[in-house]
């Protein structure tokens, strides 16, 4: 069970804000989030390997103010409900591409600059080869659920990012882990537009209290801008941040970003564990846009060149 609050435009950068733009209107207040996920898990080992389930839930409540679909409507969703056996897995989840070389730190707010999209049914495997190497192929339908308007040079079209044919999305990956930290590639294809995208990423275990890892994306954008996987501005984004350990309860974060489209996010925020099962993260977002502009009703583009946003939020979050 979740409980977010949150102040300024950057905790709900996703929706309420572009609406403003688009109206005129500032909204200045506080917003709030409660959510209760639902998690299920079933394992038992076959002559095949071990057969998983899982399954998550979410029912989210928030107090919108009206002023757009933003991220504390009210609203449920089925994040994850997948089958797997030994290395092939089956279902709803989130795309490997952002799954199999991780998230991009440990901050709230960790898509200020975005690094791909998530939700798609698929058909993944993966192989251990021993020794700290691994490696993924997945088959990805993409998520129909946002489509949003992009403009390649100077026509427009509509960003649908499940696929239209029977040939899916592809995702590839290769992993190397050992005791310092780990190695990481993954390249995608999307099939709809042709085009390609691929991040590389370093993690570092620098002591026992400081983790840190650094992630570079290129993807080309010939035929439309940003798409499934590439949803950073321009060709190329570099990621980078990390986590210091003060004690075992608790724990600060940063993450700073930046893209081709001169979008700048930092996210930093400390994280404690209250007791077990409870933790409370205090977190503060800035969000620099360069050219992250958003279009309007008639097509037109609004001018985002330099908007300078900060927020930040405080969640309450307990597990069991």
């Amino acid at each position: 069970m979740r409980y977010d609050a949150g102040f300024g435009d950057v905790g709900s950068f996703d929706g309420a804000r572009a609406n403003d733009r688009l109206t005129g209107k500032d909204q200045g207040t506080w917003w709030k989030r409660g959510r209760f996920a639902l998690k299920t898990w079933t394992g038992q080992e076959t002559e095949l390997g071990t057969l998983k389930t899982y399954t998550e839930t979410r029912f989210n409540f928030g107090n919108s103010q009206n002023y757009g679909s933003n991220s504390t409507a009210s609203s449920f969703s089925l994040n994850f409900a997948w089958i797997q056996l030994g290395g092939l897995r089956v279902g709803k989840d989130e795309s490997a591409f952002n799954t199999f070389i991780g998230y991009a730190g440990n901050v709230i707010n960790d898509t200020l600059v975005p690094y791909g999209d998530f939700d798609t049914n698929l058909i993944s495997y993966t192989f251990d080869a021993g020794n700290g190497l691994s490696a993924i192929v997945s088959f990805e339908q993409g998520s129909g659920g946002e489509s949003r308007i992009r403009r390649p040079g100077d026509t427009w079209v509509i960003d649908n990012n499940t696929i239209d044919s029977y040939v899916p999305h592809v995702v590839g990956g290769v992993k190397y882990t050992a005791g310092w930290g780990a190695i990481t590639g993954v390249v995608a294809y999307n099939s709809n537009y042709e085009e390609w995208a691929g991040k590389v990423r370093l993690d570092v275990k620098a002591t026992d209290q400081i983790d840190l890892f650094i992630m570079g994306g290129y993807g080309t954008d010939d035929n439309i801008d940003r798409s499934f996987y590439k949803q950073w501005g321009g060709n190329w984004a570099v990621w980078g941040g990390g986590t210091y350990k003060f004690n075992e309860k608790t724990s600060f974060n940063a993450q700073i970003s930046y893209d081709d489209a001169k979008n700048l996010g930092v996210a930093a925020n400390i994280a404690h564990q209250l007791v077990p099962g409870f933790t409370v993260t205090a977190e503060v977002d800035y969000l620099n846009e360069g050219n992250f502009g958003k279009p309007d009703y008639t097509g037109s583009w609004t001018n985002a060149n330099k908007k300078n946003s900060v927020g930040g939020l405080i969640r309450f979050q307990r597990d069991f």
